[in-house]
Parts: structure tokens; C-alpha cells; sequence
């Protein structure tokens, strides 16, 4: 493995991290959203990571890693169900449909995403600390 994979490897989960981080982020602000575009109440939204494949790289059979997010999917959880006649969103009954967000479930989630985003960080600036001593040698 080069020393340039390595940023690249570091890199790339940076970049996941950040995005993960700003699907959590816009789960907790629609965690009230009874409605949505589609008139029903904001589903909560998941990140699906995998490892990278380089299809070029790996045809030659050089293994280069990292991750990527292949997709955003929808949580199929129920809505929750609060009764409130007043809610201009309630039915018959009375019953308004809440978003599937738990927000203490969200910040878990935001806190594990930063930590591990703090973790590539400093991976990504160890890599750069050994080139920079590398190329100190020689002098």
C-alpha cells in the first residue's frame, strides 16, 4: 500500500463521516415534520456504507480501500401516535402521526459519527507527520 492510499483510505471515510453526520443532522431537524412532501410525517433516514472498489485498480489486482456511501434509505419503523385533537394534522379521532425520529437515538449516532470522523482526522495527520519526517531524513 502506497503512502498516498493511505490519504486516500482516511479521505474517503472523512468524506462518509461528514455526509453520515448531515443525514443525522437533518433527521434531528425534522424530528416534528408531520408533514412531509409527501403528506405523510418526515421518515427517519439511514447512511449504508460499504468499502470502496476501484474497478480499474482492482481489474489489475491492486487492493485499494476505503468507503463510500452507496445509499440513503428510508427507516421502516412505525410513526408514533400522540394524541392531539388540536393539531391541525390530526384525524378523526384525534390522533396525530409523529416522525419515527428518536432524537436520543440520533445524537448516539451524531456522537459516533464525530469520533469517528476525530478518528480518520487523526490517522489522515499521523500519515502526513511520517512523510513529512520521511522526507526530513535525506537532509
Amino acid at each position: 500500500m502506497s503512502f498516498l492510499s493511505s490519504l486516500d483510505i482516511s479521505g474517503s471515510a472523512l468524506t462518509a463521516q461528514k455526509f453520515r453526520m448531515r443525514i443525522i443532522a437533518q433527521n434531528l431537524a425534522n424530528a416534528h415534520t408531520t408533514r412531509a412532501e409527501n403528506g405523510e410525517p418526515y421518515r427517519r433516514k439511514l447512511t449504508v456504507m460499504a468499502q470502496r472498489v476501484d474497478g480499474f485498480k482492482k481489474e489489475l489486482g491492486v487492493a485499494l480501500a476505503g468507503v463510500e456511501i452507496t445509499q440513503v434509505i428510508e427507516d421502516g419503523d412505525d410513526f408514533k401516535v400522540e394524541y392531539d385533537p388540536g393539531h391541525p394534522d390530526a384525524d378523526e379521532a384525534g390522533y396525530v402521526r409523529l416522525p419515527n425520529v428518536n432524537t436520543l437515538e440520533e445524537m448516539v449516532d451524531m456522537m459516533s459519527a464525530s469520533r469517528s470522523y476525530e478518528a480518520n482526522v487523526t490517522a489522515f495527520n499521523a500519515m502526513k507527520q511520517l512523510a513529512s519526517t520521511a522526507l526530513n531524513i535525506g537532509k
